[in-house]
């Protein structure tokens, strides 16, 4: 009889399609249906065994929905850091700032014109540049002559 090599990338290959192919909950209640179906009735299991199974079904079951209320948690707290973003962007619409150039990495200032969130991150807009937030090194005020950005200072009403 001739038996095959196993090289450690079959072991390996072999152990992630066994890791992938994990018992669900039905699955685990089939086996557990099957097991009692299937048991000797001159000597049944004894119902210790059982009960040990149900209960460690009761605790996987109870961490996988732990575990999906943490994951809703964090993808609730990642939406409210970007509404924090955008609610702290917001209120430097019109203000001078002091930034950092990513372009240039040279200090500049310049009046934020508009706020937007891209690719989860708040991004300014500030003389024609999508700067960082993050870039943000100091806030200045409004402008000297006291127009906010984007207004005629001929037309008061525009």
């Amino acid at each position: 009889m001739q038996v095959s090599n196993i090289s450690a990338s079959t072991a390996a290959t072999t152990a992630a399609n066994a890791s992938n192919e994990t018992l669900g909950k039905d699955a685990f209640m089939k086996l557990l249906v099957s097991q009692l179906k299937n048991q000797d009735p001159l000597s049944p299991a004894d119902n210790s065994e059982y009960i040990a199974q149900l209960a460690q079904f009761s605790s996987l079951e109870q961490m996988q929905n732990l575990n999906d209320n943490i994951v809703g948690l964090a993808v609730l707290q990642q939406n409210n850091a970007l509404m924090s973003q955008l609610t702290q962007s917001s209120s430097l619409i019109g203000q001078q700032v002091r930034y950092l150039d990513p372009t240039t990495n040279t200090s500049r200032i310049g009046t934020v014109g508009s706020v937007k969130i891209e690719n989860d991150l708040a991004l300014l807009a500030i003389d024609g540049n999508s700067i960082p937030l993050g870039n943000v090194t100091e806030v200045l005020g409004h402008p000297a002559d006291g127009t906010p950005t984007g207004s005629n200072p001929t037309n008061p009403n525009s």
